[in-house]
């Protein structure tokens, strides 16, 4: 993503090797820029971020307890706990998204 490559200059960490093609660089996942004298044009980019969140839909749910595990177990557990609808789980895993 680009929002992954906009990292001030000292913070680039050198991902490729000296004279790498933009295409190149790309194609093992990294950022380009050239624009820059002195600076790694082929860079690491930022990781990701990342966030956990309750799936809406009931029935994309994936168990993470028993039958008639409590929400204070569920939840120590780390997973989401939703008392409804009957007929899916009610303590279930996280899915995590890219923010």
């Amino acid at each position: 993503a680009k929002c992954q490559c906009k990292l001030p200059q000292r913070e680039r960490k050198n991902c490729g090797y000296p004279g790498i093609s933009a295409a190149e660089c790309k194609k093992i996942g990294c950022c380009f820029n050239a624009s820059m004298p002195g600076v790694p044009w082929c860079y690491t980019p930022k990781p990701k971020k990342v966030k956990k969140v309750c799936p809406n839909d009931p029935y994309a749910r994936i168990n993470c307890g028993y039958p008639g595990i409590q929400a204070r177990e569920c939840t120590r557990k780390g997973c989401c706990f939703r008392a409804h609808p009957a007929g899916v789980p009610w303590c279930f895993y996280h899915r995590v998204t890219e923010e």
